[in-house]
């Protein structure tokens, strides 16, 4: 699926995997994060960490209409607190793409998917 834009100049498409990636960027900026994780791939109860070229594996997009929700699985750092990198993951991901690619968000849901000790 993608999203289109209709400016005064034209039309633009943005795809979905093109959302994830600028979303995922913005998500591993924030403290406390270790990185992004697989929706699918927990094994052993240990969740793998996503290069920049497979944050689309961590990021779901949904979109209902014109508004767009998404759904992010990270892994943050040990001794942080959840709830506040949670709230700061959301803000930086509505930000970011409000900014970047013009897009009002209707939700970001957080899904942590493990916690790691981060080596020094």
């Amino acid at each position: 699926m993608s999203i289109e834009l209709t400016t005064k100049d034209g039309r633009v498409t943005i795809t979905n995997e093109v959302i994830s990636t600028v979303a995922g960027g913005a998500a591993i900026e924030c403290y406390g994060i270790i990185g992004m994780a697989s929706k699918n791939q927990l094994k052993d109860g240990i969740a793998e960490i996503l290069r920049k070229e497979n944050f689309s594996k961590g990021v779901v997009v949904q979109q209902e209409g014109d508004q767009v929700s998404i759904d992010m699985y990270i892994i943050v750092s040990y001794g942080t607190k959840i709830s506040e990198i949670a709230h700061n993951v959301q803000s930086q991901v509505k930000y970011t793409l409000d900014k970047t690619l013009g897009l009002p968000i209707k939700a970001v849901n957080i899904y942590i998917q493990g916690v790691r000790v981060q080596a020094e």
